[in-house]
Formats: structure tokens, sequence, C-alpha cells
């Protein structure tokens, strides 16, 4: 399993990888939870969605993601435009179909899951405990050196009739 998770990681990186961004040996955290969330919509099943609206993905927290997010919203995902918003407040969520919330809202989970349960957006955090609170998809790293393990709470996902993928489910741990 360990082996098909540094397989998948490489192969979801080396998509998303824009040109120009130097390369060294070692991938940082960051840019790999960046690349992740960034195929992520190429897993997902929306009832509501439009695939001729530009695909909305938000970060909500530190700025630590900012500049890795706004060169991957360059490129398309699944034939779709990217618009990239860094949200100043949780409230601004209602306009993403995908967000991403930073370590630096860890207090603030539970509020945040609270207000957005009615809405269809996909939840991304690399929190830990993120999926079993109630967000869709947590990413958490699995130690020094391991690969970035995926967590999806298919229920907090099916109250927004959102579905995941056959593929990813086989490769993400699922928590309800």
């Amino acid at each position: 399993m360990t082996r098909v998770w540094t397989l998948l990681s490489a192969l979801m990186l080396g998509c998303a990888w824009a040109p120009g961004w130097a390369q060294t040996a070692a991938v940082s955290e960051v840019a790999l939870k960046s690349a992740l969330f960034f195929k992520l919509p190429q897993f997902v099943y929306r009832a509501d969605e439009s695939r001729e609206q530009p695909l909305s993905v938000c970060l909500l927290g530190s700025s630590t993601y900012t500049a890795p997010f706004e060169k991957l919203a360059q490129s398309p995902i699944d034939g779709r435009t990217v618009k990239f918003t860094k949200l100043a407040a949780s409230n601004d969520i209602r306009a993403c179909d995908f967000v991403f919330l930073t370590q630096s809202e860890s207090s603030q989970v539970d509020a945040i899951l609270r207000r957005v349960a009615s809405m269809p957006v996909v939840t991304v955090s690399e929190i830990a405990g993120f999926a079993k609170a109630g967000g869709m998809v947590e990413l958490a790293l699995g130690g020094a050196g391991a690969p970035v393990n995926i967590l999806i709470n298919r229920r907090a996902a099916r109250q927004q009739n959102i579905e995941f993928n056959a593929q990813l489910l086989r490769l993400a741990k699922v928590v309800e």
C-alpha cells in the first residue's frame, strides 16, 4: 500500500508540477499537499456542478500555501479554468467549489464545518482529525519521509450530494 501511495503522490505531483519551479531532491510538504489538492477535483463528482463555469478553489488560513496555489491555479483542472481565492474569513466559503483549510484554522474547525454543513463545498484540510470531525478530505502526513495519506469522510460528502471516484476511494482511508 505504501508503494502505491508513493507512486500516486509522485504521479499527482508530476502532473500538477508547474514548469519553472525549482526542482530539488526533496519535495516540500506544502508543495505536495498543494498538488494533491489541485488534482482532487478530477476524482470528485458534484451533482450541482456546471462544467461551463470556472472551478472555484479557495484557501482559508496561513499564507504559506498562497504561492503554490496561485501557481497551480494557472493551469486548467479537468478542462476547466480555475479561479483561486485567498479567503479573509470563513464567511466567504459559499463562493467556493473546493476549500483548503490550513493548520492555522485548527481552533475554528468545528465552527467552520457547522457553517458549511449546508453548502455543496468540498472541504479539504491538513488538520489532524479533520475527516473525523466532519470534513470531507484530510491530507495527513504518515511521518518523516512517508507519503501523504488521504482520509475521506464519505458521509459528510454525501450530505452535500458529493461523491468520490472509486479509484480514489480504493487508495484512501475512508472514515465515518
